[in-house]
């Protein structure tokens, strides 16, 4: 038994006659009412946009660097060595 999801909001948009025909062509030849194409191309059009905000895309170059920079890491500045050499000397001590 599938049950309706429950639609308590609603939203409201002015479009172009032309772009309401392709909408209510579309719906038909997926035997969809317009609403129900329409929220569903919306989800699916937002799930894509959230989903691709997590990407992190960058050239091959950059790529190439970035796992260059990985395997083979440049040595730390001398602050950073004594920053380190300090706070090991403060965890010994204790």
């Amino acid at each position: 038994m599938t049950t309706e999801p429950i639609r308590t909001s609603r939203i409201e948009a002015r479009i172009a006659p032309e772009v309401l025909a392709v909408i209510k062509r579309a719906a038909e030849l997926q035997g969809r009412s317009v609403s129900d194409f329409v929220v569903t191309a919306a989800q699916e059009a937002a799930y894509r946009t959230i989903e691709e905000i997590g990407i992190i895309r960058i050239s091959a170059e950059d790529q190439r660097r970035f796992v260059d920079l990985l395997l083979n890491p440049s040595p730390p500045p001398p602050a950073l060595v004594r920053a380190k050499e300090a706070h090991e000397q403060l965890i010994d001590s204790e």
